[in-house]
């Protein structure tokens, strides 16, 4: 089925507009997300052809089918708790059995792990993305040979610079394992190329050194280290990297660069609303979607703040959250029995069997 569909057939029970304008913090720019519940058809429900979600290409617009919306609620998802406390003025429809769902019904200890534990995994990524803006990495890729060094003297000297020092080229180099010695070799070098080694290296998409078979009583020339742990993470931090520039939000990230805070702004901005909305529940057994301190979160997004500043704040934050909910007298989990009782009612009411309606 399609948004198209959902509508046509009217078989939404409620939509939304969500996101940044429920919030109060979306800006002239800011894009339009509607969030939503609706209920297959009986025949459909009953066959193969269930559908858990329906959405748009860029997920502006989700739809979540009755059954996956009450599983996200129990586990106490933020976006689909937000969807029980929307400002009126966000409600686009609402179906008078959406009304069923109570937030006190969902409302527990476990909002600490949901709210404040993905805070906390935004200010990872923020922790990432400062990290990857102030230490860019360059787009020529290091190789094995950088990552290879000569036992020389009493400390070392790059590969390269062994290599370029007596003329040789790695290609001609034959390596074999030197006993009890983790990744140290002994290195062999064969002028003519006649004798097939190997060389250090001969394959970029390797993570290992190249060995070959050594003539017997071959005089060797040197011993050399291979630094592969250094080489295995530097090639992660490499893909992630790239990786992360490929698929990067320009225009979030010619914000981030703009308020010269080297912080994803946005990022930031979420992170203090989520441990706010955590320490309303705590204190107010309430989910409260549109923020009263709209101008204090605009100024994390302007970059007003200094991102040590600001981690050390959430993170202080964290910890009187911790406290809030060890002393709360919320329950522990929501109570799956009568959710599931709310559940199996609407979708009887829906389908028009009404027999066994549950007088809730």
């Amino acid at each position: 089925m399609t948004i198209q569909d959902l509508k046509a057939q009217k078989l939404l029970l409620f939509e939304a507009i969500s996101g940044s304008q429920a919030y109060g913090t979306n800006l002239p720019t800011s894009d339009e997300d509607i969030r939503g519940v609706f209920i297959q058809p009986r025949d459909a429900f009953f066959s193969l052809t269930h559908q858990e979600q329906v959405n748009d290409k860029m997920n502006d617009i989700v739809f979540y089918e009755l059954r996956r919306f009450v599983e996200l609620l129990v586990t106490c998802n933020p976006n689909m708790l937000e969807l029980l406390a929307m400002p009126k003025e966000c409600i686009l429809y609402k179906h008078p059995l959406f009304d069923l769902f109570k937030p006190e019904y969902f409302i527990s200890k476990l909002c600490k792990q949901t709210f404040a534990g993905y805070a906390m995994t935004q200010i990872r990524k923020a922790r990432g993305l400062n990290k990857k803006i102030m230490t860019p990495m360059k787009k020529e890729r290091q190789e094995i040979l950088d990552f290879c060094h000569i036992a020389y003297g009493q400390g070392s000297i790059p590969l390269k610079k062994w290599l370029n020092r007596h003329g040789f080229l790695q290609e001609y180099c034959g390596l074999v394992n030197i006993p009890h010695m983790h990744n140290v070799f002994a290195l062999f070098y064969d002028a003519s190329g006649e004798l097939g080694f190997k060389g250090v290296a001969q394959k970029t998409t390797s993570n290992m050194v190249s060995l070959s078979s050594i003539p017997k009583g071959m005089e060797r020339l040197a011993i050399m280290a291979f630094n592969k742990d250094g080489y295995t993470a530097y090639c992660k931090s490499y893909k992630d990297y790239w990786d992360w520039v490929e698929k990067r939000n320009d225009e979030r990230y010619k914000n981030t660069v703009s308020h010269g805070k080297n912080y994803d702004a946005k990022n930031m901005l979420h992170t203090f609303r989520l441990l706010d909305m955590a320490e309303d529940i705590a204190t107010k057994g309430k989910i409260i979607v549109r923020r009263p301190n709209r101008e204090f979160l605009l100024s994390i997004r302007r970059g007003d703040f200094d991102y040590a500043d600001l981690v050390n704040e959430a993170e202080e934050k964290v910890n009187r959250i911790e406290e809030l909910y060890a002393k709360s007298d919320l329950p522990e989990r929501p109570d799956k029995v009568a959710v599931n009782e709310i559940l199996v009612a609407i979708r009887k009411e829906w389908y028009g069997d009404r027999e066994t309606m549950l007088a809730i």
